[in-house]
């Protein structure tokens, strides 16, 4: 369960994951120690599962943004193709769910011809795979913000 000083804690952390430990503290208004000590516990509790650096998908030329409704032919008990598609290195996100589709997957690539070699080459070599749909995003408006945090003390 996470208190008020936790969920501080993390809602700075997740504003700027290079902030220091002290600034954390003098923010939280803790000692630098036990902010440390906090902090490793929520890493060691799975809270907090990692820190990176955020890219320009643009910039590093993977400007195209695509969202894939996948389709597959396998059971509740052997859901393996969600493993398989988050496997694949253009795959960003991928999510099983409810409805007429098995999974909604996200993908980042340079160019639609390359989307299209991805769903044929990669996403077609899985065999559970049985078909695709995919929304080409014309403009992103707002992408991976924080969590909203504020008043889930209950957690």
């Amino acid at each position: 369960m996470l208190d008020d000083l936790d969920l501080n804690i993390v809602s700075i952390l997740q504003e700027n994951a290079r902030i220091s430990t002290a600034e954390i503290a003098r923010q939280v208004e803790l000692a630098p120690s036990a902010t440390l000590e906090r902090i490793r516990k929520l890493e060691k509790a799975g809270v907090l599962r990692g820190y990176r650096a955020l890219l320009d998908p643009a910039a590093v030329g993977l400007g195209l943004l695509a969202f894939v409704f996948v389709k597959t032919v396998e059971s509740i008990s052997e859901l393996c193709t969600g493993d398989r598609l988050a496997a694949l290195p253009e795959v960003l996100e991928v999510h099983h769910v409810a409805g007429e589709d098995c999974y909604l997957v996200k993908v980042r690539a340079a160019s639609t011809a390359e989307l299209g070699k991805i769903l044929r080459e990669k996403f077609g070599d899985i065999s559970t795979v049985t078909s695709t749909r995919t929304i080409v995003v014309m403009e992103t408006v707002k992408e991976g913000g924080p969590l909203p945090l504020e008043g889930r003390s209950d957690v």
